[in-house]
């Protein structure tokens, strides 16, 4: 009876969402036909489910896609839980760094039409990174405690390194030392700032390490978002809607929200130990008002049918629909190995692009590049990231497969879900 119930449970879950997609994607009538196990599938459903009832998240939407089908879409839980809102198929969540592969690829679309040097000293474009100096600390002889001594760059911060993290630029929240901490002080993430005032604010900041040396995360892709500005000719937020969103029909991506899709946010839960929602849901009018500031590292909102049209196009390589952003050459380069040999690497559990976990980054996403070392499932050659409010996908061109996760949780409590669902994935495969 339970075995009977689950693939029913599947079996609706594909029919609503092949009625939901329409035109968007083409829908599997069965997930053995793209090489699925329906019973294995509903493992997702169950074990999302269960996190749901027990209270420890509100709601998820999740998705599914092999062999250019939809094998699997579900919504579960709440939208809003407070309020009773169940979760919907088209909810939006705020994506925060999976903004990152979009601001990448625009980067690559002015490369590939000879309007951006990828080798390119990051002042060709933006002046104001000419003379950026590199902080070390020192123990100063006369008080005894840690100072920063200003260096000039050994070599220019490049375009390069500000697709694959080696720019010297960090998140002042992610760390504690002096240039961190400066960092911090500086007001980076002020919403009232342009990109052009934001990048003026952070030039005149020291570089954490010498450009090239270290892999740190950090506010590199800001300051693309801020190049592709500058090379085309229009904001930023205008030319990821001109160039890829509406090209691509993500009509639900965007770096704020209409009137009309306001009521569609997915929200968190309140935290029971504070009876509040987690700091970073507070700020509503990030999302629902234009802001001056359109972060390329982490503005965009989304639903999980939009976000997988950017997807299928990278799985594609490069095209979807008749729509080419990239040429396959272009993603082959952005999705391999990135960081030069032997520097150091510093990341978050999963996320970490380390020997460790056979895993390195490209131009705008991690990548796998060890078949061993890491104990997840997955394939050399997969590319993935995630976002600070729970959200995550990947993309796996071996298996021809990609899923997209939309929660919205603090992400220090988001990774069991992004590791949970990749083994539910994977478990679920046939062939």
């Amino acid at each position: 009876m339970n075995r009977k119930r689950t693939l029913l449970a599947t079996c609706v879950v594909l029919c609503w969402a092949s009625s939901l997609w329409g035109q968007n994607l083409p829908t599997s009538k069965r997930p053995e036909d793209v090489g699925l196990s329906s019973e294995r599938l509903a493992r997702i459903t169950n074990f999302f489910q269960g996190e749901i009832d027990k209270g420890a998240i509100p709601g998820a939407t999740l998705l599914i896609d092999r062999d250019g089908k939809l094998a699997f879409f579900q919504s579960l839980g709440f939208q809003d839980r407070e309020k009773k809102i169940p979760m919907k198929p088209d909810a939006i969540f705020r994506i925060f760094s999976m903004t990152k592969p979009i601001t990448s690829v625009a980067v690559m679309m002015l490369a590939e039409e000879g309007k951006i040097d990828l080798l390119a000293p990051v002042s060709k474009y933006l002046p104001e990174f000419k003379d950026v100096k590199v902080a070390v600390e020192k123990i100063d002889a006369t008080t005894n405690k840690p100072a920063l001594a200003l260096e000039d760059v050994q070599r220019p911060m490049t375009v390069q390194d500000l697709l694959r993290h080696t720019s010297g630029l960090v998140y002042g929240p992610f760390g504690n030392s002096l240039v961190h901490q400066i960092y911090n002080k500086s007001n980076l993430f002020d919403n009232n700032q342009t990109l052009a005032e934001f990048v003026i604010k952070l030039s005149k900041l020291p570089l954490a390490h010498q450009p090239g040396s270290a892999w740190e995360y950090g506010m590199s892709t800001d300051v693309l978002g801020r190049i592709v500005e500058v090379i085309s000719g229009m904001p930023f937020d205008r030319f990821v809607e001109n160039r890829i969103t509406k090209p691509l029909g993500m009509h639900d991506t965007a770096f704020y929200l209409s009137a009309a899709q306001a009521p569609r946010l997915a929200e968190a839960q309140i935290d029971p130990a504070t009876g509040k929602r987690p700091a970073v849901s507070t700020a509503e009018n990030l999302s629902k008002e234009k802001q001056k500031w359109i972060s390329g590292g982490g503005g965009l909102l989304s639903t999980a049918s939009d976000y997988s049209r950017f997807c299928q196009m990278l799985l594609n390589g490069g095209e979807l629909d008749g729509v080419r952003l990239l040429s396959p050459k272009t993603l082959a380069v952005m999705t391999s190995d990135q960081i030069p040999l032997g520097i150091p690497r510093s990341g978050y559990e999963d996320l970490a692009p380390t020997l460790e976990l056979g895993q390195s980054f490209g131009l705008g996403f991690a990548v796998r590049a060890d078949v061993g070392h890491n104990p997840l499932s997955g394939s050399v050659g997969d590319y993935f990231w995630a976002g600070a409010f729970g959200t995550y996908f990947w993309v796996d061109p071996q298996e021809k497969l990609f899923a997209v996760m939309m929660v919205q949780m603090p992400f220090e409590q988001s990774g069991y879900y992004r590791r949970a669902f990749r083994e539910l994935v994977y478990g679920a495969l046939l062939r």
